[in-house]
């Protein structure tokens, strides 16, 4: 049985941006050194995130008991093959790459965008190549200007790229907008999956919840998840693309019982049926985590739509690196079911060739 690790990550550093054209080497992001002594991502003269470095590896414990102890070297992808030797350690075949920097708005001109997002996936590329296909990844499009987009989702797929990170709010767009169709057409027919990730690249928006407490992440990110998974049920997208699949990422997997609850509810009032299988129907598949519920939530989510990641190269409160390990240490949830969400389902939602990579 094949274990995927169906969220993980890199870690950006100036290495990332190495990769541009020549002619493109003006809108490198700088990295600027502030006040308060943290190093953060300069980009067309704007601040846009701190530098996220990795912390040096320890024998440490961090995030409750959830082992963190990873060389920076390969959470900054400097070191690939020990990468690769740290999953065999951990009992991983496979895993699907996400940044992290993305997880906001980096840049807001066009030309800027389209360099930086080349940049980023031709890294990712090479990083793949060194992995012998062992690491794949999801890309980054200048989601702007979309005939560049097409194209360099095209060049993506041919270099190890399976599926298409999305946020579920995309500048004043949610995640389901018309305007990318074009993008849900191309993946549909490369086979690849529209992979919407937690995140939120509307300041506005990010401004006002963060005023809950805790930084504003769980309504920012979060909850956004949550409604871009209603919004593609309850706009029937599987009937306008309907080999087209999606992934939610990162936000846990115990609100699809609310989810499916609320769906059948409110499409009952407009003369409408949720489908008996509304996750499989619609092509969904969720990343659950150790600590939910998963038996129950499979009973609605069905056994084929879960799957699980160590959000590895993190060190929040999705991380657990251990995540494979610790989920069949619990030993509350059937066998059987753990073997799909570990292993299957994530081959399903991202479409890997086991035999092309020698597993």
């Amino acid at each position: 049985m094949p274990v995927i690790d169906s969220d993980a990550h890199v870690i950006e550093t100036e290495r990332t941006w190495e990769f541009m054209d020549p002619a493109d080497e003006k809108y490198k992001p700088q990295i600027l050194t502030g006040q308060d002594g943290k190093r953060y991502w300069l980009v067309d003269g704007q601040v846009k995130g701190e530098v996220r470095r990795a912390p040096a590896a320890s024998g440490g414990v961090a995030n409750s008991g959830r082992e963190m102890a990873v060389d920076p070297a390969r959470r900054e992808m400097d070191d690939v093959l020990g990468r690769v030797a740290h999953m065999d350690q951990l009992g991983i075949d496979v895993q699907v790459l996400y940044p992290s920097i993305y997880i906001s708005r980096m840049c807001d001109k066009p030309d800027t965008e389209i360099a930086m997002a080349k940049s980023y996936n031709r890294w990712l590329a090479n990083i793949w190549e060194q992995s012998g296909g062992r690491l794949l990844w999801t890309c980054i499009l200048p989601l702007s200007t979309m005939d560049v987009a097409i194209e360099e989702l095209r060049w993506a797929v041919q270099h190890g790229c399976c599926g298409v990170t999305m946020r579920p709010v995309e500048d004043a767009r949610t995640l389901v907008n018309p305007y990318f169709s074009p993008i849900f057409e191309e993946a549909q027919n490369l086979n690849i999956p529209i992979a919407a990730h937690i995140g939120n690249s509307n300041l506005g928006f990010r401004d006002l919840m963060a005023t809950d407490g805790v930084g504003g992440t769980f309504g920012t990110f979060r909850l956004t998840s949550v409604a871009a998974c209603h919004s593609i049920m309850s706009r029937e997208m599987y009937k306008e693309f309907p080999k087209l699949r999606w992934g939610i990422i990162e936000a846990s997997s115990q609100w699809i019982p609310f989810v499916i609850h609320d769906l059948r509810r409110r499409l009952e009032t407009r003369g409408r049926k949720l489908p008996d299988e509304p996750m499989k129907t619609n092509n969904i598949w969720v990343t659950c985590q150790t600590d939910d519920d998963i038996s129950y939530v499979a009973g609605y989510a069905g056994d084929g739509q879960l799957v699980i990641g160590t959000d590895y190269g993190h060190e929040d409160q999705s991380s657990e690196i251990q995540a494979m390990r610790n989920v069949r240490d619990k030993g509350d949830v059937d066998a059987g079911l753990l073997d799909k969400i570990m292993g299957q389902n994530g081959v399903d939602l991202y479409g890997i060739d086991m035999a092309q990579i020698g597993r």
